[in-house]
């Protein structure tokens, strides 16, 4: 077989050495046949005579698209502050040495990832049938206020409270794997300091969790972004939703799919951009910004040893 030879590199003694790479021309077989592949599949596409593209131009930028846009964007953003608040809450009950708490984390987490998150949208946007009114009222007075159910949870509502709290169960295990990642030492150095565990937990354990724990936030946000197609089901108004009703009156349904799809796929590159600024910023060895001799600045530093305590002569 032919061999052919790299740049040289130079030894220590001065010569230079050549390094014989074997070619390997399956390589390029198998390269070319992929690359036919997706022409092929490509050209099904872009030259199906039954693909009217004049119409996916038409709606690209319909007012009723870009609303839905808006909207798939609102629903992302507060369903994953949702999870991620709540995700934090369970993921330090299931840390705890409380053992209702951590039986009733471990149950909530069981329960929202063994279950589809398409039952659950169906489960909030129908919830009138078992509960017809929500009521709040101060125990033992007529002091209260009643909802009526189908209004207070319509159809963007059950989006957020399904994906959200489905996605908190996600978000305890990735906030707690983060809080594992963080030496235990550091924690024994803050109470040492005088503080509490809740103050330990979030003055210096969840702040340094966050290098770990931003990555796979950002990456189910972007999840999060396609996951919200599911809104179709309980009739919210997010770009799927408003892609299907237009289809439903002109049956251009091939058309209003690729339609939904291009900005699907834009709005994952945008977030997917700020998600690289992300992990660059939470990335470097100082987890935030802090003014030097700062309250946090001490606490930090005592709890990742930068600074000793003193012993019992106080050298």
């Amino acid at each position: 077989m032919s061999q052919r030879r790299t740049t040289p590199f130079v030894a220590e003694d001065g010569a230079e050495i050549g390094i014989a790479r074997r070619h390997h021309p399956m390589r390029w077989v198998i390269g070319a046949i992929a690359l036919g592949i997706a022409i092929w599949i490509l050209s099904i596409v872009l030259f199906n005579p039954k693909i009217h593209w004049n119409e996916v131009g038409k709606y690209l930028f319909d007012e009723r698209i870009l609303a839905g846009i808006w909207v798939t964007i609102i629903i992302s953003i507060v369903a994953t502050v949702l999870g991620l608040v709540l995700g934090v809450v369970i993921a330090v009950m299931k840390l705890s040495h409380n053992p209702v708490l951590k039986w009733l984390a471990e149950g909530y987490i069981w329960f929202f990832r063994g279950t589809p998150v398409l039952v659950q949208l169906i489960f909030w946007f129908n919830l009138a049938f078992l509960l017809p009114y929500i009521t709040i009222q101060i125990p033992w007075t007529l002091i209260g206020y009643r909802w009526d159910t189908n209004v207070l949870i319509a159809g963007n509502t059950a989006a957020v409270l399904g994906l959200g709290l489905n996605l908190a169960a996600y978000f305890a295990e990735t906030v707690r794997a983060g809080i594992l990642a963080i030496d235990t030492g550091q924690t024994e150095a803050a109470l040492a300091g005088g503080m509490t565990r809740s103050q330990a937990m979030r003055l210096v354990v969840l702040p340094q969790a966050l290098r770990i724990i931003i990555p796979p936030t950002a990456n189910e946000f972007i999840s999060m972004l396609k996951t919200t197609s599911l809104i179709v089901v309980v009739a919210g108004n997010d770009l799927m939703t408003e892609a299907s009703k237009i289809y439903k009156q002109n049956n251009m349904i091939i058309e209003l799919l690729i339609v939904a799809s291009i900005w699907y796929m834009v709005m994952t590159a945008i977030a997917t951009y700020f998600q690289s600024l992300l992990e660059k910023r939470f990335g470097k060895d100082r987890v935030r910004q802090m003014k030097p001799g700062s309250t946090q600045s001490r606490i930090l530093n005592l709890a990742t040893g930068s600074i000793r305590l003193p012993n019992r002569q106080g050298k």
